[in-house]
């Protein structure tokens, strides 16, 4: 369950107030700023950054300086698009933030103690680390692996801001600052489909293998650590996959889901996890 005693805010300092910013013009607003980061400190496949140089940028700095003006944003969305896009979009900046201000970057994000559930942002009056953001708003309150309760209690007042419908291609979209993390990308409520579509392709082109002639298949770990997102059962993931699939690997995976249904006798291994920080040496 979320608890916001201990979550560190990243965008306290703010400059005199500038007035209330619909969420979706703040929003697009960061979206300009990220790009730029993208480009100038990111690698091409947004899969690097570069900690130390984005630390000492002026980009940098003034993107702390709009980050606070989501303090008093105005959370209201016209769409569950503009929703998603929005704080897919803050959760990832958000994360790069979190990174960035660390007194020694760490080889690894796990050094950090519970940075998922400590690093945070204050939006629209709101309490929101980046756990309240994965688990409470974009899985539609769904339980952190580690936990079997809803993430957010029933007298939360962040429950008006979840995501009515999971789209488990969120997945692919979330950074959290590891060399096997899906790459960083900046969304649209108008392009959103498409782009979740793309970033799904691709990670799964990079993390899915199969073997027909060993009967096994290998995923992500976040096939395993999410499983119930996809489906209730292996041959449920397996089967979302294949959306996402080139027509070779489609064809296998489609063979392999149907051996596991049938006879039960293929198997599904999971890759180990990178947890090693995604910087730029």
């Amino acid at each position: 369950m979320a608890s916001t005693t201990d979550v560190q805010f990243l965008n306290l300092n703010k400059t005199p107030d500038s007035g209330i910013k619909p969420a979706v013009e703040l929003s697009n607003l960061l979206q300009k700023m990220m790009l730029r980061l993208k480009g100038d400190y990111m690698t091409p496949d947004g899969k690097g950054v570069d900690y130390k140089k984005l630390k000492e940028s002026q980009l940098f700095r003034d993107y702390k300086e709009q980050a606070a003006h989501l303090q008093d944003v105005n959370l209201d969305f016209s769409s569950e698009q503009e929703k998603k896009a929005f704080f897919i979009n803050i959760y990832n900046a958000l994360t790069i933030h979190g990174l960035v201000e660390q007194d020694e970057l760490p080889s690894s994000v796990l050094q950090i103690q519970q940075f998922w559930k400590k690093t945070g942002y204050k939006i629209g009056g709101y309490i929101f680390s980046l756990d309240d953001m994965e688990h409470g708003v974009l899985r539609g309150n769904r339980s952190h692996p580690a936990s079997t309760l809803p993430h957010f209690e029933n007298n939360d007042p962040r429950l008006k801001f979840i995501v009515k419908q999971l789209d488990p291609r969120i997945h692919f979209a979330l950074v959290c600052g590891a060399k096997s993390c899906p790459a960083i990308n900046v969304y649209t409520a108008d392009n959103l489909d498409m782009a979740l579509d793309a970033a799904t392709r691709s990670f799964c082109a990079q993390e899915i293998s199969i073997s027909l002639e060993g009967d096994e298949i290998w995923l992500s770990k976040i096939f395993q650590w999410y499983q119930k997102d996809f489906g209730h059962m292996e041959v449920d993931v397996i089967r979302w996959t294949e959306k996402y699939l080139e027509p070779n690997i489609k064809d296998r995976a489609h063979i392999l889901g149907t051996k596991l249904e049938t006879l039960g006798n293929i198997s599904v291994k999971y890759s180990d996890y990178d947890w090693k920080l995604n910087n730029i040496e």
